[in-house]
């Protein structure tokens, strides 16, 4: 087989890989991660404006791992202030291991019990309501 002839191996072989992969790629699921795209971003710009507000206090909200329990001691800023809201145990590898609790409480914390064999990196998230106004902490703990 002279060179020409090679050439138009090569070129014929690369035209159908390429062929093949924009198949392939034609074929790939491309769901949006959410339907509600714009209606998703207002609610993350009001979590934005609640870490802001939560920047602002006087002392930062207190999160603690001890005995199998997560502890939050909210600032002085809401020792006579009734607070309702949610702590939420996320962990990013295992959504099974994932808790959310409710709350209410005048000043002081919230404690939220940790099911056993929850281990490893996870997230508290706490968001709360306090005279109308959302705040929002995140701390990553490792159990």
């Amino acid at each position: 087989m002279n060179w020409g002839h090679k050439i138009i191996v090569v070129y014929g072989v690369f035209v159908a890989g390429m062929s093949f992969l924009a198949f392939k790629a034609s074929q790939q699921n491309t769901e949006l991660v959410t339907e509600d795209y714009y209606g998703k971003e207002l609610v993350y710009q009001k979590k934005i404006d609640a870490i802001k507000r939560t920047s602002l206090l006087s002392a930062v909200v207190n999160i603690t791992y001890n005995n199998h329990e997560v502890a939050v001691v909210f600032p002085a800023d809401f020792s006579l202030k009734t607070i309702t809201g949610d702590v939420v145990l996320y962990c990013p590898s295992d959504a099974t291991k994932d808790k959310q609790q409710a709350f209410t409480v005048t000043g002081g914390g919230v404690n939220m019990p940790v099911p056993p064999g929850n281990h490893g990196v996870q997230y508290v998230q706490v968001s709360w309501v306090a005279d109308g106004l959302s705040y929002y902490a995140e701390q990553k703990i490792n159990l």
